[in-house]
């Protein structure tokens, strides 16, 4: 059975209140299509697990000013203002994880892992609340696995099973994101026959794949 559908078919089976994590860095790396359907369908009381919510108007920052957004868990803000006045007047809520350690809770949502030990936001207010161990004479806080109901995915090439290739710096998020969630959406630039993506440049295995996003032409 074909993994191929539209992307309005897809974001038809994301429901309100669904958990998102998306891919990208500053828009780089998010899935175009799919962003702008969620905002075409309206889909509300998001939450989105993300690197950024990057600019107004902007990959995620659509998301953002469309008000669909209730809750993000991202590294920073600073870059979009309207998160920031969002955050302000009580609309969003908004969670700060250090980057490398919001990428390291996503991999271990992906892999099984029960939490991540990490030194950084010791003694900040990033600890707040957190459990901690103490390993050697150094202390650590426990940060929990982090998962989704749904991964968007941006993806250089796709064959027609769903392994996926990225380009560059889009590799950022995608590949956890793709580990970390129920349900993969994958938008690939283009959809290549099986065996054209080597082996050994597959970041994503079909098998964690769930959906494709066709291409599709200006008519629909």
């Amino acid at each position: 059975m074909s993994k191929t559908i539209k992307a309005a078919d897809a974001v038809a089976r994301i429901p309100d209140g669904a958990v998102l994590m998306i891919g990208g860095f500053m828009g780089v790396g998010t899935p175009p299509r799919l962003i702008d359907e969620l905002v075409k369908q309206g889909k509300r009381r998001l939450t989105v697990i993300a690197n950024d919510t990057a600019r107004p108007g902007v990959g995620i920052g659509k998301l953002i000013d469309a008000g669909l957004v209730r809750r993000v868990i991202v590294s920073h803000i600073g870059t979009n203002p309207v998160t920031q006045a969002r955050m302000i007047s009580g609309d969003i809520e908004v969670e700060l994880v250090p980057q490398g350690t919001l990428a390291e809770r996503v991999r271990a949502g992906g892999f099984g892992l029960g939490g991540v030990l990490t030194a950084t936001g010791v003694g900040t207010i990033v600890a707040e609340g957190k459990r901690t161990v103490e390993i050697d004479g150094r202390t650590f806080l426990i940060e929990l696995p982090l998962r989704a109901d749904f991964a968007l995915v941006n993806a250089r090439q796709s064959d027609h099973i769903g392994n996926l290739a990225y380009a560059l710096t889009a590799r950022n998020f995608n590949p956890l994101i793709a580990m970390a969630a129920d349900v993969v959406l994958a938008e690939p630039q283009e959809i290549v026959p099986v065996g054209v993506i080597p082996p050994d440049a597959v970041m994503t295995p079909s098998v964690v794949v769930t959906h494709i996003i066709a291409k599709e032409s200006a008519h629909g």
